[in-house]
């Protein structure tokens, strides 16, 4: 499966739709501890997270409950650290309605493996997700969003480990993920159509595009520029939103780490209070549904192996 160069990207059709038809935007979920996040990859060791506050199943229900009272249905993409220890939390995500996605074992950035490291890693994490749900699971998002031209030949693993989707991009720089050039719609990353990339939603402004995807900038930053952002995204791509954000984001009252840098401590926090009134205002303003659901409503993938 060879692996294909930035100028020989294909993108996934898209599939005619009704004119004046609301955007089908993609709701997911990063499912993951308090503690497992980047920001305080410096300051808190894995050794210690065992001994650590648990708190994502309460975090979890909770945006759960904000879905429910919306009606909508999302993706959730699980670490598998969480399966192993809460399988009725995956179990409760699927009897639910939503997706379970995959987001690998334990929130390492995927530059950090080998090849064999890799496909170890997410086959091991996609069986337990498997085994606590009781679904298959076919979709993959990289721990921040890690996944770039430098790797690009992980996606072979993917396809090896039984993915068909990955939502593992952001195409924008940014100073902690991220890489500017790379298609803004779903697209084949490798020259055969074995597995689709999903990017995350971002917009342009003349040479240099910005986040628009949610997470940490839909938490700091006024609602209104947040819904601009996507409205503009949208009106350049014609593509709904890829939504997403984190448990821990809804939990004003998880342990405060007070000797983590400044600047981590700021993106963390800020914000969590207002977090779900903010969630449940944007599920009814728009449609948003499941990944897979988007994908398969909004693009013709009808000739794709899905492994």
């Amino acid at each position: 499966m060879p692996v294909v160069s930035p100028d020989e990207f294909r993108l996934v059709p898209n599939q005619p739709q009704a004119d004046n038809t609301d955007p089908l935007n993609a709701f997911s979920v990063d499912v993951e501890e308090w503690f497992q996040v980047g920001a305080f990859e410096n300051t808190l060791d894995r050794k210690d997270w065992s001994s650590l506050e648990s708190r994502v199943q309460f975090q979890t229900e909770k945006i759960l409950h904000l879905l429910c009272e919306a009606d909508v249905k999302a993706t959730f993409f699980c670490l598998g650290w969480v399966a192993e220890r809460y399988p009725n939390l995956l179990r409760q995500i699927f009897d639910a309605g939503h997706e379970v996605g995959c987001h690998g074992m334990d929130h390492r950035r995927i530059f950090e493996f080998s090849a064999k490291e890799f496909l170890d890693d997410i086959s091991r994490a996609k069986a337990l997700l498997e085994d606590a749900s009781g679904v298959a699971v076919k979709g993959y998002r990289a721990p921040s969003f890690s996944m770039s031209p430098d790797c690009w030949h992980l996606y072979e693993q993917l396809v090896a480990a039984g993915f068909y989707y990955s939502s593992s991009v952001v195409p924008a720089k940014t100073d902690h993920y991220g890489a500017e050039g790379l298609p803004r719609t779903p697209f084949f990353p490798l020259k055969n159509k074995s597995i689709i990339e999903i990017p995350m939603t971002v917009a342009q402004f003349g040479s240099r595009t910005v986040p628009a995807s949610g997470g940490g900038y839909f938490r700091l930053l006024p609602l209104q520029l947040s819904y601009w952002l996507m409205k503009k995204a949208y009106r350049q791509t014609g593509v709904g939103t890829i939504f997403y954000m984190h448990p821990w984001e809804v939990d004003p009252d998880q342990p405060y780490i007070q000797n983590a840098p400044a600047l981590s401590r700021f993106r963390h926090y800020t914000g969590q209070s207002r977090m779900a009134a903010k969630v449940s205002h944007m599920l009814r303003s728009g449609s948003y549904g499941r990944l897979d659901s988007m994908l398969k409503a909004e693009f013709d993938v009808s000739g794709i192996d899905a492994g």
